[in-house]
């Protein structure tokens, strides 16, 4: 039943699983200070598509594949971590590498930001074990729910990293990729300590 209580568990969720979508997004925003307003919703639309894709897809398993996730759950942060810091080294390479630091920053292909998407949604996954009471038309509403607080969260995180990387400029990189290395520990850390 959709009731204010189902909302409001659905807005937390949504601000929960964003947190981390947020940093990356300040960080891509401290990284492209001149990223384009197409390019912001390309990438804040990314990160709340896969926000919102994961916890229909853990709900799906747990529907249909229980055993097999439960497997695949262990692997999770695992899959963030090594994306994560993958990503977070590159930029800190470029950071530190003098040919790099003197040209223009280069804006981030959709490669980079379709792997950031995925790493910082792939916990969701766990989100259908909590969606998986739910009928179909309430699992898509929370989909939904997660994926608008997303967009507008990881909006709003570009604009923040947009601001502060005009201002650090050469900085920007060195403090995008720690920023991206933080979070693939965070993720880590808290998905193997349960």
């Amino acid at each position: 039943m959709m009731n204010l209580a189902f909302y409001i568990t659905a807005i937390m969720l949504g601000a929960g699983l964003a947190a981390d979508a947020f940093s990356v997004s300040l960080a891509n925003g401290l990284n492209e200070s001149k990223m384009k307003t197409s390019k912001m919703c390309l990438v804040a639309g990314l990160f709340a598509v896969f926000q919102g894709f994961m916890p229909m897809l853990g709900w799906l398993f747990v529907h249909t594949l229980v055993e097999y996730f439960k497997v695949f759950e262990k692997f999770i942060p695992w899959i963030a971590l090594i994306l994560l810091v993958f990503i977070g080294g590159k930029m800190l390479i470029e950071a530190f590498d003098k040919k790099c630091s003197e040209e223009e920053v280069k804006p981030l292909g959709i490669g980079l930001l379709l792997i950031q998407a995925l790493a910082t949604s792939i916990d969701a996954l766990s989100v259908g074990f909590t969606i998986a009471t739910h009928t179909i038309i309430p699992a898509l509403a929370t989909a939904l729910i997660i994926a608008l607080i997303t967009f507008v969260v990881c909006f709003m995180g570009i604009i923040i990293g947009k601001k502060f990387g005009t201002k650090l400029k050469n900085k920007a990189s060195l403090l995008g990729g720690l920023i991206l290395i933080i979070i693939g520990i965070e993720i880590f850390i808290t998905g193997m300590i349960g």
